[in-house]
C-alpha cells in the first residue's frame, strides 16, 4: 500500500509542478492544489499507515508494544486541508476578478505595463 502511495505522491508533485509552469493563472491554481494534496499525502504516509488500530494508546497500558496510528500527522493534514481550501477559494475569486477586469488570465500579458497596452 505504501509503494502505491509513493507513486501517487510523485505523480501529484510532478503534475503540480508542470501546471505551475504554465502561463495561465487557472492552471497555476490547479498546480497549487495538486502540490498541496501531494504534500498532505506525504505527511499522512510519514505518520505510518496502520489499518484498524486506534490513534491513541489505551489508558491502562504503561508501555505500548503494538502498532498504533500516530494522531499528529492526521491533525496536521486536517489543518492543512482547511487552510488549503481557504487559500484556493481566495485565489479563485482573485483570478475571477482579474479576468473580469483585464479579460485575460495569461501571466505574460499581466506583466505588461499600461504604456505597452
Amino acid at each position: 500500500m505504501e509503494i502505491l502511495l509513493v507513486f501517487i505522491i510523485g505523480l501529484l508533485h510532478a503534475g503540480g509542478l508542470y501546471m505551475l509552469l504554465r502561463r495561465s493563472m487557472f492552471k497555476m491554481i490547479i498546480g497549487l492544489i495538486l502540490l498541496g494534496n501531494g504534500a498532505n499525502l506525504l505527511i499522512f504516509l510519514i505518520g505510518r499507515l496502520v489499518k484498524g488500530k486506534p490513534p491513541v494508546i489505551d489508558e491502562g497500558l504503561k508501555v505500548f508494544a503494538d502498532a498504533y496510528a500516530d494522531p499528529l500527522p492526521q491533525a496536521l493534514v486536517l489543518t492543512a486541508i482547511v487552510i488549503g481550501f481557504g487559500l484556493q477559494s481566495f485565489a479563485i475569486i482573485l483570478i475571477k476578478r482579474v479576468y473580469n477586469v483585464l479579460e485575460t488570465d495569461d501571466l505574460d500579458e499581466l506583466n505588461s505595463t499600461d504604456e505597452e497596452l
